[in-house]
């Protein structure tokens, strides 16, 4: 779940207490104001945890007074569904579509669907483009709540959100560099990104969702943003994971990447679900996961 607040450590702890047990990983960042809240284990337990953390999130959180760079729609900005196993990909849906209604009628946050759970299967980006001004709400809310915004709510398989941090603060060069490689402009095969400034680093960055991994995966990814840059005379000086990756997507890696961006094996989703079960938490093993 993606959530507009990245700088406040109490409201943080606070959704990560109300999400509970199944609280996986928690990344946060100050500059896009955002943090990505990972849920993993059994689905009926996720489904009440993501509840438990939009009901904390609207409470704390008022998009009147947001300011980020990263693109936002509300304050519980993003909700995807995801299946670790394709079996599971039905029940995902039905738990996007139960959240998505409960959501504008209980929590007063209208929700946009999108992804496998949008009959038009329309893409996170168009409901971005589109939502209020080309496209209603898919769930409107009866009663909306003030500066919560609107969320999209989707099912989708597992992505990589990843950021290649400039060794500069040229956010032209960042810009062009998210060009290159994006999809949409003619580069990688499943590749979102945007150039970003980072106020509180003096860097700019490409940040990257990383959408069809059997296309194109993270080290290809990483690999030609860094070649991008140093032709430009620049380079990469930090690669950021935001949340967790599949252990599918590890296992490609090569061990020159995996020394040169600092990933780490503990880092996969598997992982932390092993960690979760071992702790003798109420989550299930991983391959009932949602």
């Amino acid at each position: 779940m993606n959530v507009s607040e990245g700088r406040r450590r109490e409201v943080l702890d606070a959704l990560a207490r109300a999400a509970g047990a199944v609280t996986l990983d928690v990344h946060a960042d100050t500059d896009h104001h955002r943090a990505v809240f990972t849920l993993g284990g059994d689905a009926n337990a996720v489904e009440a945890a993501a509840r438990r953390l939009a009901r904390e999130a609207v409470t704390r959180i008022d998009l009147r007074e947001h300011t980020g760079v990263h693109p936002r729609l509300g304050v519980v900005d993003v909700v995807p569904f995801v299946a670790l196993r394709p079996t599971l990909a039905a029940r995902a849906v039905d738990a996007a579509l139960a959240y998505a209604r409960w959501s504008a009628d209980e929590l007063g946050v209208p929700a946009f669907l999108y992804g496998d759970a949008d009959p038009q299967h329309r893409s996170l980006p168009d409901v971005r483009r589109d939502a209020f001004v080309r496209r209603a709400p898919d769930f409107a809310a009866p009663a909306p709540l003030a500066g919560a915004g609107a969320s999209a709510v989707g099912e989708r398989p597992p992505l990589i959100a990843v950021n290649c941090e400039l060794d500069r603060d040229d956010l032209a060069l960042a810009r062009a560099i998210a060009r290159d490689v994006r999809e949409r402009d003619g580069g990688l095969p499943g590749v979102r990104a945007l150039g970003l400034s980072l106020a509180s680093r003096g860097r700019a960055q490409v940040s990257m969702n990383l959408v069809a991994l059997e296309r194109t995966g993270l080290e290809d990814a990483c690999v030609a943003v860094r070649r991008r840059a140093e032709h430009a005379g620049a380079t990469v000086e930090r690669v950021e994971l935001v949340g967790l990756l599949p252990a599918s997507e590890l296992e490609r890696t090569s061990p020159g990447f995996l020394g040169w961006s600092g990933i780490s094996p503990s880092s996969t989703i598997e992982a932390r679900l092993d960690d979760v079960a071992a702790a003798g938490s109420d989550g299930p093993a991983p391959a009932d996961g949602a």
